[in-house]
This record gives C-alpha cells, sequence and structure tokens, in this order.
C-alpha cells in the first residue's frame, strides 16, 4: 500500500501539473489575446467559453472520455481544455485594464508586434492573480482527476492513482479496515496543503503585513 501510494502520487500529481499547465498556457493566452484585439474576436471566444462552461465539467469529462477511450493524453488533453475556460475568465477580467494603459498604447506606437504586447508587456504586470489561480486550479484538476479515476474513467489498472486506489479498496471499509482512508486521506492532504500555499503566497504578494 504504501508504496502504491508513492507512485500514486508521483502519477496523480504529476497528471494534475501537467494538465494545469497546458490549461494555463491555453486559457492564459487566449485570455489576453482576447483583451488585447477585443471586436469580434473577443465575442467569438466568449461565447465559446460560455457554452464549455455552460455544462458541468465533470459529466462532460465523462461523456468524452467514453467517446475517445480513457487514455492519459485523453485525459490531459480533456480536462485542460475545459479547466482552460475559467483561465480564460481570470486571465481576460485582469488583462482587460492593462491593455488600455499608456505603455501598451505605447508600446503599439513603437511598432511592437501583437506576441511581444502579449508577453513582455501585459503578462508580467497580471502575474500575481494568475499564480494564485494556478494554485486552485491545480487543486480543482487534482481533484477532478481522482474522480474521474474513481469512476474507472481516468488512469487504469495496474497504473498506481490515489482515486483507482479508494475504488478498488472501498469495499473493505465494511468490515472495519481503514485502507481505503489512507488514499482518501492522501488527497484531502494534499489539496488543503495547496490551499495553504496558495494564501500565503496571496498575503505575500498583496503588500500586508501583520500587526505586532
Amino acid at each position: 500500500m504504501l508504496s502504491r501510494l508513492i507512485y500514486g502520487a508521483r502519477n496523480t500529481i504529476g497528471i494534475a501539473f501537467v494538465t494545469t499547465m497546458l490549461a494555463f498556457l491555453l486559457g492564459g493566452a487566449l485570455g489576453i489575446l482576447a483583451s488585447v484585439l477585443r471586436g469580434w474576436v473577443d465575442e467569438v471566444l466568449g461565447r465559446f467559453v460560455d457554452v464549455l462552461m455552460a455544462i458541468p465539467q465533470l459529466i462532460f469529462a465523462l461523456v468524452l472520455l467514453s467517446i475517445v477511450g480513457t487514455s492519459v493524453v485523453n485525459l490531459v488533453l480533456i480536462i485542460a481544455v475545459l479547466d482552460s475556460t475559467r483561465v480564460f475568465r481570470l486571465s481576460r477580467a485582469v488583462a482587460v485594464n492593462v491593455a488600455v494603459m499608456d505603455f501598451v498604447e505605447a508600446a503599439r506606437l513603437q511598432g511592437e508586434k501583437l506576441g511581444w504586447i502579449m508577453s513582455r508587456e501585459i503578462l508580467p504586470n497580471i502575474l500575481p492573480p494568475l499564480v494564485a489561480e494556478f494554485g486552485l486550479r491545480f487543486c480543482f484538476v487534482f481533484l477532478t482527476v481522482s474522480a474521474l479515476s474513481f469512476l474507472g474513467v481516468g488512469m487504469q489498472p495496474p497504473t498506481a492513482d490515489w482515486g483507482s486506489m479508494v475504488r478498488e479498496n472501498a469495499t473493505l471499509i465494511t468490515y472495519g479496515d481503514i485502507t481505503p482512508l489512507l488514499p482518501a486521506g492522501a488527497i484531502a492532504l494534499l489539496t488543503v496543503a495547496v490551499n495553504f500555499v496558495v494564501d500565503w503566497f496571496l498575503h505575500k504578494t498583496s503588500g500586508l503585513r501583520n500587526e505586532p
């Protein structure tokens, strides 16, 4: 059980991290792009994101995985695309206020390209909320991956995964065996720990100081 918990941590956390990174690359880039271009690009992307967000994420992921198959690549891509909608909303909301500032307009007048304006002028000024959101998104993605594995459409045996470990040992709880609680406790502990790190980062970046 200890060996499977260790290997399961590598698989579960690794997949959740990669998925969250892809979601931020996709959602963040499109959000900043929409805030810079505005007009019909902003409208089309916004309506498409609204459609995806209107469908419950877990149910949508279950349907898509049952259609395309339950491989690790499909799991990562589907969850990343679905979760990128939340990142798009946040990145657009914080970038739209930066995109109208004077230094961005000055970069446009200097003839800087769109990629330069997005990556060098806007992105550095919206990093704190994005980094904080990265921690929260990681928790949600991590819980989604575990839930899909518990339902049997995530990581497949014999690959160790915390969600599938809970499912495999669930019947033991009726005999007073605490084995199913070990991976469940690991999931809860990691989620709480990441939230503490996010809270600490928000406190540091806010500029607030504790009173003596």
